[in-house]
């Protein structure tokens, strides 16, 4: 057992700034005594929730077999190395987003299986990751990330408000949770605590802190800390380069008027840039343990993201979405490359006798099959094994079971979290599988 005792209490600290450390084996982790003479208890569960609307190519989106083995459909394929670490799972669904039977009575109660309200009013149900966020939120920095790629769309269509398509985390029935769209400011969430640092770099407000650390730690640590405060460094460098491009960067005004006009629609310029630049994030905030809970809405529902880097640049997500073109396939492997990244970069950090990865619970979902509004069976994959609690290489099809509710998926994720209901939604057992 080593010598060094550090509390995980401790933080990197500078001017307007506080920054978490990531897990060492000199730390304790929370709740631990920074006396005690036990080995320091098992790093956290993070539990995070990935989103891409209008669904995938439905005659490509299957699993066959088990394990390492598990043959997957082309839109999944950017997974194939995870297949030991997924669950596949077919078959559930929200009965009342069937109401609807559009993008945005499907989308608004993903997350909470809740009646929404039509015709001027805007009401569903406080979503999953924010039942979470609000009992366990107060162990961390921040109680949840959200984090998305596309902006609110405020209209109504077909008497439901297009809030209900471009929100997925609700904080109360009729707070949709405030959704971070800009890299720049999501990263001042993770490690700002006031504006007082200006354009100071967070490594250099916290250098004398880390120097301090170092001297306390272990030569593995050590490695470990660099490794760290290196990727931070270089997350904020690509945030620079991609503001000295002029992308990334929306209307920003004065305190009297504009100082540029307003970009034009299609926000953002770059989405490949702005996906990985969320998806780091995402990685950051878990390893910093700044929080366990967020989210990431990769489009909204009905969405007009377009993709010219993959020569897709003819029609809106939305539109492609009701055809199984080879076009719609391509921009389904995009959204799967960016949950294979995620999983990627959490699986390279170590945290004891497991990685991130084997430390969180990343849930993939859209809020119907295909763009075609089949929301009978909504599709679903579980990466990471939440600290040991889920078994990983399973494919589960619920489909032709009486009791199919998307909720009890929810229940599950709630209990590995530590989160403990007896109902939600309209589910009152758990998945016996998960």
């Amino acid at each position: 057992m080593n010598n060094y005792r550090l509390s995980r209490r401790t933080m990197l600290r500078g001017l307007g700034v506080s920054m978490a450390l990531p897990w060492m084996e000199s730390t304790c982790v929370w709740g631990d005594a920074a006396s005690s003479k036990e080995p320091a208890s098992q790093a956290p569960t993070r539990m995070a929730i990935l989103f891409a609307g209008c669904g995938f190519h439905a005659k490509e989106w299957y699993a066959k077999g088990q394990g390492e083995s598990m043959e997957l459909g082309k839109v999944l394929t950017p997974l194939t190395d995870f297949r030991d670490r997924m669950v596949f799972v077919r078959g559930l669904y929200n009965a009342e987003a069937l109401k609807g039977n559009i993008h945005s009575s499907q989308t608004g109660n993903l997350l909470s299986g809740a009646p929404l309200s039509s015709g001027g009013t805007i009401r569903s149900g406080t979503s999953l990751d924010q039942v979470v966020a609000q009992r366990i939120g107060h162990q961390t920095k921040l109680p949840s990330l959200v984090l998305g790629c596309e902006k609110s769309n405020p209209s109504v269509h077909k008497n439901y408000s297009m809030l209900y398509s471009s929100h997925i985390s609700w904080s109360s029935p009729t707070t949709p949770t405030p959704l971070e769209v800009y890299p720049a400011l999501a990263f001042d969430q993770l490690f700002k605590d006031t504006t007082q640092l200006g354009d100071q770099s967070i490594l250099d407000a916290v250098l004398e802190d880390a120097t301090d650390i170092r001297r306390d730690i272990s030569r593995l640590d050590r490695q470990k800390l660099d490794e760290y405060l290196n990727s931070v460094r270089e997350v904020e460098q690509r945030i620079e380069r991609a503001g000295m491009r002029g992308e990334l960067q929306g209307w920003r005004p004065t305190t009297t008027e504009p100082q540029m006009p307003r970009p034009h629609d299609g926000f953002p310029q770059d989405i490949v840039e702005h996906m990985r630049l969320m998806s780091d994030i995402l990685v950051l905030a878990f390893q910093t343990d700044t929080t366990r809970v967020c989210t990431l809405k990769l489009n909204n529902d009905h969405g007009t993201l377009r993709f010219p880097h993959l020569g897709v640049d003819y029609m809106i997500h939305h539109l492609l979405s009701h055809g199984e073109t080879d076009d719609w396939l391509k921009v389904n492997q995009f959204f799967l490359e960016q949950v294979a990244y995620i999983a990627r970069q959490l699986d390279a950090i170590q945290e004891g006798d497991r990685t991130l990865l084997d430390n969180s619970m990343l849930m993939l979902c859209s809020s119907m099959l295909t763009g075609s509004h089949d929301a009978s069976r909504l599709p679903v994959v579980v990466l990471g094994s939440a600290g040991g609690q889920i078994q990983g290489g399973q494919n589960l099809d619920y489909f032709e079971d009486t009791n199919r509710q998307m909720c009890r998926l929810y229940l599950s994720m709630m209990d590995k979290m530590g989160v403990h209901l007896d109902k939600f939604g309209d589910a009152d057992q758990r998945l016996a599988e998960i």
